[in-house]
């Protein structure tokens, strides 16, 4: 890690209110790893050898429920932490993490976890930060689960993306990454069919443009009052 440039993640969030060298000490800790699409690069229940940061790309967070279905948890894009299982205080993954596309990132190995946040409390706190909103987020998901319409959590789940990811285009805000219907059925807790028939709908009014693993939002607007029930 000596050669990647303090000056390419240093505004990072994780590195957050550190001094360059504390940064440093950190990426002479790391390694860097390179993740074709579709690797899996820990699984659910695995022990937790190595935490992460994205450089690089995107990551599926998958989730298994007790039928053996498929849940996509969220995203993990870069200049995240991820496989961050010791700062919830667990010794293994909670989810398998999945490269939606090419991905980079810096692995550190999980046994210097507790080194790391003693000597660089900044780092700890960021951590700690990011562990507190996505369990936020999560409650936030349990809870539309359980009381929003189906069109709404589709609606949110699109603009989620499309604020985590977004790309002004000519069009409108391209999903910066390949996203199928499958996949935003199995971050909604619906069925394929649930979401096409959805997707279709709009694409008639002209809210959304999609083709093969491609989703352009052109009205958000519109999702936005359907994501707040107003549709």
């Amino acid at each position: 890690m000596h050669a990647l440039n303090i000056s390419l993640v240093r505004d990072l969030p994780p590195f957050d209110g550190m001094e360059p060298n504390a940064i440093q000490d950190l990426l002479d800790q790391g390694t860097a790893q390179r993740c074709e699409k579709g690797t899996t690069i820990f699984r659910e229940g695995e022990q937790a050898h190595s935490f992460f940061l994205l450089l690089d790309g995107h990551i599926q967070v998958v989730k298994i429920n007790a039928e053996g279905e498929q849940m996509i948890a969220r995203y993990i894009s870069g200049g995240e932490l991820y496989g961050i299982a010791k700062a919830i205080g667990r010794d293994t993954y909670p989810a398998n993490a999945i490269a939606a596309v090419d991905c980079v990132s810096i692995i550190w190995p999980t046994r210097i976890w507790d080194q790391v946040i003693t000597t660089h409390p900044a780092f700890a706190t960021n951590s700690y930060a990011t562990v507190g909103k996505r369990l936020a987020e999560t409650q936030d998901q349990v809870m539309a689960l359980a009381m929003n319409k189906v069109e709404q959590r589709v609606a949110n789940a699109l603009l989620r993306l499309a604020n985590q990811t977004g790309k002004k285009t000519d069009e409108g805000i391209l999903i910066d990454f390949p996203i199928t219907r499958q996949d935003i059925s199995e971050m909604t807790g619906t069925t394929l069919h649930t979401v096409s028939r959805l997707m279709s709908k709009w694409e008639e009014m002209g809210w959304v443009s999609s083709g093969r693993k491609k989703v352009v939002l052109v009205e958000g607007h519109k999702l936005v009052m359907v994501g707040s029930g107003h549709d």
